[in-house]
């Protein structure tokens, strides 16, 4: 098999399009398992807590 720029281009645009949903697929379900749902409301509160009040001398 000779490994040219055409064939590199054709395996990259059937095969990247694959890899690129399976991995979207991956992050949602990542994201919405019921085991880190503590976790990102934890970060949801967290971000505003300490840091949203006025700098004081």
């Amino acid at each position: 098999m000779d490994l040219d720029h055409d064939t590199l281009v054709a395996f990259s645009k059937s095969w990247g399009l694959f890899y690129l949903i399976a991995l979207s697929i991956a992050v949602l379900i990542y994201t919405f398992l019921p085991s880190n749902r503590k976790r990102f409301d934890d970060a949801k509160k967290n971000i505003l807590d300490k840091d949203d009040t006025p700098w004081r001398r």
